[in-house]
């Protein structure tokens, strides 16, 4: 008896997916659970595993289709290698068959097709967004006409983060396994500043203002694919070696399009780090229903003056972006100003190693 292969089930914030190219193509062998294609949403890429070994008989829908949950893709038939149809008769196969006939990785690849190739230097070429890239942009744009965004800024002397570091990054990654970053630092500033300011933590619901009860901190992280922004749950009773352990996950799944929908969903609060990519000072944008994010930028060297003497200190500008329609430039600034307080006398962000 055939078997049909069927989309998962996706969460309430995605509709529909894309199928990217084939692993698996008709007359191949397959075992159970192995995957036989990806499907990109707006927010990650789930594997469609094959629901029993056998023979790929059919493809119901091509690579490139837009197929939503429980829609049949393709057909098996359980047990022995059978002999398929003939090239005229077979069903629907992926539009490129060059690049479908190799078994293709889980992370779409950059696109190189022959023609592409034979392209003269500096020739334009054009392919679709994908559909993480149109969700940003959509989200991104409504963002700016949803919320009244304004940002505040002050900057932190990470001398004493940097001290701390250097004393106990040795002991803290024998301990527990992991590298002893800035992120932890920050999330645990973070959220001691969203308990003296619980505004900053909340969201706008209609005409309801939403106090959220946890800290739900979202990491924004660079993938191949683009940006995500997974969710470090209850980051308020999380130690540092926990927050800097699920940050590294989350980075390492990020790039191999491993991160669930549950993980991406969510959060009360953002922090992102440009600093990673060398910038100075930026203006992040809002992850809609939040109404703040934290931005991180690099730390730079700079002169300033201490007990009357000019002194080098590694500096960072800090940036807060917030919906004016609910949080106040008062307590904006005094956030922000938390922050620092906490990043510049680091001790208590750090209780155990």
């Amino acid at each position: 008896m055939k078997l049909e292969v069927r989309v998962p089930t996706l969460s309430d914030s995605v509709a529909s997916g894309t199928l990217l190219p084939w692993r698996k193509q008709v007359g191949e062998t397959v075992a159970r659970d192995e995957t036989l294609v990806d499907l990109e949403t707006d927010k990650v890429i789930l594997e469609i595993p094959a629901p029993a070994s056998g023979t790929l008989v059919e493809l119901r829908q091509p690579e490139g289709a837009v197929v939503k949950a429980d829609e049949v893709v393709a057909v098996i038939e359980p047990g022995e290698a059978i002999v398929v149809p003939g090239p005229a008769e077979k069903p629907v196969q992926p539009a490129t068959p060059a690049v479908a006939a190799v078994p293709a990785p889980a992370m779409p690849l950059p696109v190189t097709t022959p023609a592409a190739a034979s392209e003269t230097p500096g020739a334009s070429r054009r392919e679709p967004m994908s559909r993480l890239r149109s969700r940003v942009a959509e989200r991104l744009v409504a963002a700016q006409h949803t919320a009244a965004m304004l940002t505040t800024f002050n900057e932190v002397n990470m001398q004493p983060v940097n001290e701390l570091r250097q004393r106990f990054k040795a002991e803290f990654e024998v301990k527990h396994g992991i590298k002893l970053g800035y992120m932890s630092f920050f999330v645990r500033a973070v959220c001691q500043a969203l308990q003296q300011f619980p505004i900053v933590n909340a969201a706008i619901e209609g005409t309801d203002i939403v106090w959220q009860g946890d800290a739900d901190i979202g990491i924004a992280i660079s993938s191949p694919r683009g940006l995500v922004v997974p969710i470090l749950r209850r980051a308020q009773a999380l130690s540092s070696a926990e927050i800097e352990a699920a940050i590294a996950d989350f980075a390492r799944r990020a790039r191999e399009a491993k991160l669930t929908l549950e993980e991406l969903s969510g959060g009360t609060f953002s922090i992102t780090n440009g600093g990673g990519f060398g910038s100075l000072l930026s203006t992040p944008l809002l992850n809609p229903p939040q109404s703040a994010i934290l931005g991180m930028h690099t730390i730079q060297e700079r002169p300033v003056a201490g007990n009357g003497q000019v002194v080098i200190r590694p500096l960072m500008y800090l940036a807060l972006t917030y919906d004016h329609r609910l949080i106040d430039g008062r307590d904006a600034v005094q956030f922000l100003v938390a922050v620092k307080a906490a990043l510049e006398a680091p001790d208590a962000l750090l209780p155990a190693v």
